[in-house]
């Protein structure tokens, strides 16, 4: 059994907790893989499996269970300052106001695919803060700050699950580099959006965060509508990789209602979680494995399929996000400027179905195969291609212009 301080407790024979040496039976499993054994049966220090008489039934795949610290020690070890938890309550707020129309600025997500180097998303960060500054009359900025990446089959999972881009998959390590970076992008001035992919992460990161995306991959998962119902800022729903809007528009309309399911709590143990539902979800066009969905057409028709599903009041049918990369530009940086640019004419014109767009962005553009940090180009991302710093400056300068324009129309 499990005790609240995380050591791992044996059971003897009439059913009395007794202490394991945790040192010992790590170098006796660790020992076993070493010499190529399967470390569930070559050693002889008892585990709970034993002593309950399920060793043959359970955890036959199963290598290793590494504690990990609790969601509440680590918030209390790298706590919010007061101005972070004020950035985070008011940009919530913010992000809200441009979803319903309340506000007429346009939502920008923008930065790397997947930050792999904290120093360097700091760096990026305090550039972004420079710009969010000078654009804030016209545009929202948000900046992208991504650590799980969900794989099709196989490859780096993101800095959470592989700090070091090595398979040693230090996860311990990952959770804390991922909060590290996320307060000091706070500290910076901005507010942070990530993708939500493990269902126990948030408890560790959430609090940190103004916007959240559920993958395409994902969209039509149960548990992460459930997820979404009790996440505490506003959910986009990506469209699912087939292009389908039914099931984000579905999304939006369960993540909305009060769900009852297993999770954790701040503790680390096993618990019933109730939540009220989320009204703030909405729909992020991606694009598909048939194309882009980012036209003028394509926003209008998804628009009208929400709006079949969804209340008009809500954040749903008022507007969509456009993620101008993955299948709205086969993750090309220089056809992702070319999507960013047609929409920044489509809103000079005074089109309105879209109160936000998602770019893919780091300080240098493309991107380059993974590897240990001491072997990569410096601010090139190693999952999908983005545009360089000068192109994402550029751009966010016409999306500004192009939100000005619409005003004076």
């Amino acid at each position: 059994m499990q005790q609240q301080d995380g050591t791992s407790r044996a059971l003897d024979a009439g059913g009395t907790p007794t202490p394991l040496n945790r040192p010992e039976e790590m170098r006796a499993i660790r020992q076993a893989m070493d010499e190529g054994k399967n470390p569930l049966t070559a050693t002889d220090v008892p585990r709970w499996e034993d002593q309950v008489g399920v060793s043959r039934i359970v955890n036959r795949r199963v290598l290793e269970f590494e504690v990990l610290p609790t969601p509440a020690q680590v918030l209390s070890e790298l706590p919010l300052s007061e101005q972070a938890q004020e950035i985070v309550a008011y940009s919530r707020d913010e992000i809200r106001a441009c979803l319903y129309g309340q506000d007429d600025r346009l939502l920008v997500i923008v930065g790397p695919c997947s930050v792999h180097d904290p120093a360097a998303a700091l760096d990026y960060a305090r550039r972004l803060a420079a710009l969010k500054d000078e654009l804030g009359g016209q545009l929202l900025i948000v900046m992208r700050v991504y650590f799980e990446k969900p794989r099709t089959t196989v490859g780096w999972k993101g800095l959470i699950n592989d700090p070091d881009i090595d398979g040693s998959c230090n996860i311990r390590k990952g959770l804390l580099l991922a909060r590290h970076t996320l307060l000091d992008v706070l500290g910076e001035g901005l507010a942070c959006a990530t993708e939500f992919l493990e269902p126990t992460s948030p408890q560790y990161i959430a609090d940190a965060v103004s916007w959240g995306a559920i993958g395409a991959r994902n969209t039509e998962s149960q548990v992460h509508r459930q997820l979404a119902s009790g996440l505490s800022m506003p959910i986009g729903f990506k469209n699912a990789t087939d292009g389908s809007i039914t099931a984000p528009a579905d999304s939006c309309f369960a993540s909305a209602q009060q769900h009852t399911f297993f999770g954790i709590d701040h503790l680390g143990r096993a618990a019933v979680v109730k939540t009220l539902g989320n009204p703030d979800c909405h729909v992020v066009l991606r694009g598909s494995t048939s194309g882009p969905n980012y036209g003028a057409r394509d926003v209008a028709d998804a628009l009208s399929a929400i709006r079949k599903r969804m209340p008009a009041d809500s954040a749903a049918a008022h507007g969509l996000i456009v993620d101008c990369s993955h299948g709205n530009s086969d993750k090309d940086e220089h056809k992702q400027a070319q999507v960013v640019r047609d929409i920044a004419a489509r809103i000079a014109q005074g089109e309105r179905g879209v109160t936000g767009i998602m770019m893919e962005s780091f300080l240098e553009g493309g991107n380059q195969p993974a590897a240990p940090l001491g072997q990569l180009v410096y601010g090139k991302s190693i999952t999908d291609r983005c545009l360089s710093w000068e192109d994402t400056e550029r751009l966010l300068r016409e999306l500004s212009e192009a939100v000005a324009t619409r005003r004076w129309n």
